[in-house]
């Protein structure tokens, strides 16, 4: 069940939360690069990297693709995060 905590536009098209189905960033395994905090694309599933890693894999999939919403991979984590609104909210 998704908790808007703050206005996102986008959260009404998401019917439920993806899980990660990777724990790496699938962008940085390819090229042999490292990583740090997990996100996953909430659109195609895609587990990718966040602004914190060298790359920003989750910020250049936004760019690229126009899929907003990205969950937090982390374990313990449970939060969205909607780039076209640039808005957090809970799940």
């Amino acid at each position: 069940m998704l908790k808007q905590t703050q206005l996102c536009t986008h959260l009404s098209v998401l019917t439920d939360v993806r899980s990660a189905q990777e724990y790496v960033c699938e962008e940085c395994i390819k090229a042999g690069d490292s990583w740090v905090h997990l996100r996953t694309c909430q659109t195609c599933g895609t587990t990718l990297c966040c602004d914190s890693s060298p790359n920003k894999h989750a910020t250049r999939h936004y760019h690229t693709s126009q899929h907003p919403v990205v969950a937090s991979a982390e374990p313990g984590e449970r939060w969205l995060w909607c780039y076209a609104d640039e808005q957090m909210a809970g799940y």
